[in-house]
């Protein structure tokens, strides 16, 4: 679960990024957050990631509040979270299964357990034929598909996606919200960034809009004509 109450982040130099947002996303839902560039959308992801502090407001995941967690439980908090990013960041010398498994390893995982999951997870995003592949020799939805795949090794209990489909095709795009939307119904939270009216409307999910730092809607399907 996410909630943000009256959240507000100020820069520096004065440009407010965030004013007084406030919005609950439940356990297991799906939520896509859309807007121009400098709306806020980008500032809101960091704040998730305890990346930036709010200057303001409350912000709450899975019960845990953000601005009460001592810095030296944010490395922890944060294995709790699997992020996606647009540019997938694999490591171009590790094949498919090291890629997934570095995720693990990290966390101290033994062997067993990387050899158990890495590829229990890699059947979940239909990857289990391409183990031994590298990321040159994978398409754009199947780099993309590892890349998500490392996000949820850990069994996070939030996926946060910043604009997953921004390098791909429109068929390869809306594969990768098929397989969120399957990863969101086994009980992730799931919080989409993006750009992509078109996949806003093929997949019918509650919105979220942000303009100039403020949500100036929030409704459960969003269309253009709407």
């Amino acid at each position: 679960m996410i909630r943000l109450s009256d959240v507000s982040m100020i820069y520096k130099a004065g440009n407010k990024a965030l004013q007084d947002v406030s919005f609950t996303v439940e356990a297991g839902g799906f939520v896509f957050i859309v807007g121009r560039s400098g709306s806020g959308k980008s500032t809101l992801l960091k704040l998730l990631l305890k990346e930036l502090e709010p200057s303001s407001g409350q912000i709450l995941v899975n019960g845990v509040d953000l601005g009460d967690m001592p810095r030296r439980h944010i490395p922890r908090y944060r294995r709790t979270l699997g992020v996606v990013f647009q540019d997938f960041r694999l490591l171009k010398d590790r094949n498919v299964f090291e890629n997934v498994a570095f995720a693990l390893r990290v966390t101290g995982a033994s062997g067993r357990q990387i050899r158990e999951r890495v590829p229990r997870m890699l059947g979940m995003v239909g990857l289990s034929s391409k183990y031994k592949a590298y990321p040159e020799q994978l398409s754009g939805g199947e780099q993309q598909r590892v890349a998500i795949a490392r996000a949820l090794i850990n069994r996070p209990d939030v996926l946060l996606a910043d604009e997953p489909t921004g390098n791909l095709d429109s068929f390869h795009a809306v594969e990768i919200m098929k397989l969120l939307e399957k990863i969101s119904q086994r009980g992730t939270t799931v919080l989409v960034v993006t750009h992509s009216h078109e996949i806003v409307e093929t997949m019918g999910k509650r919105v979220i809009t942000l303009e100039k730092g403020r949500v100036v809607r929030d409704e459960d399907c969003w269309y253009l004509d709407a």
